[in-house]
């Protein structure tokens, strides 16, 4: 059962996300908030696996309730994907470095969203596929992170060559046959790569492989509904 909580101030949309939700026997709507304090506080209280975060709320945003969330070493187990209007570069990039572990449009089609709550509980990241090609053109703009790649030089080669595959979007079962090894084998260097880069999530070690230019954007195929 995945348990979420739902956070958009506007009444309308929580009842039609819920709808969506409650209809799927594995999904549980644990709770509702109006506004990013609501959220941050009702995660605290109800430990939701996933919270679907609205980013433009009143009291406190959905970006700072997201990095309250993600700060908070109790609701290390929750995971927050950003479902909003706003496609805007600015957002997407904000939200990932807030800690979010994915990033939806609300006008994604209802399968989208179900499809996405699974690869997050499955400890992948998750964006819709327009946003995916922004992401990499934004990369594609920037000249690498002096600061993450620092951080880089602290794995091995064997763990950078592992975070280039998970940023081209593969699996740790498709890392594993890449690599020949054992799928275990594979999920302990990813999980090694992200406590020496402080990555809550895959999503972020993308990041980081981008920032540094470990992974080149301009020859990433993205796949779709996943980061490249």
């Amino acid at each position: 059962m995945i348990r979420i909580l739902l956070a958009d101030d506007q009444v309308l949309i929580r009842s039609g996300i819920r709808s969506l939700l409650e209809a799927e026997d594995d999904i549980e709507v644990v709770a509702e908030a109006a506004d990013g304090q609501q959220a941050v506080a009702l995660a605290a209280e109800h430990r939701p696996d996933i919270a679907l975060m609205d980013i433009q709320m009143p009291v406190l945003d959905g970006l700072e309730a997201t990095r309250q969330i993600v700060a908070d070493e109790r609701l290390d187990s929750v995971r927050v994907v950003i479902l909003t209007n706003f496609g805007l570069d600015e957002y997407i990039f904000r939200a990932l470095r807030a800690g979010a572990s994915g990033f939806l449009l609300k006008d994604a089609p209802p399968a989208e969203l179900l499809q996405a709550l699974q690869v997050v509980m499955r400890g992948d990241a998750l964006l819709s596929p327009s946003v995916t090609r922004r992401l990499i053109g934004e990369f594609v703009a920037r000249p690498p992170d002096a600061v993450a790649a620092a951080g880089m030089e602290t794995l091995t080669n064997r763990e950078r060559e592992v975070v280039a595959l998970v940023a081209h979007g593969l699996s740790n079962d498709e890392i594993a046959e890449t690599m020949v090894l054992s799928p275990a084998t594979a999920k302990t260097h990813v999980i090694r790569a992200m406590i020496k880069l402080g990555a809550r999530d895959r999503a972020q070690l993308v990041v980081f492989a981008y920032q540094t230019g470990l992974v080149a954007p301009r020859t990433a195929g993205p796949a779709p509904g996943r980061l490249p």
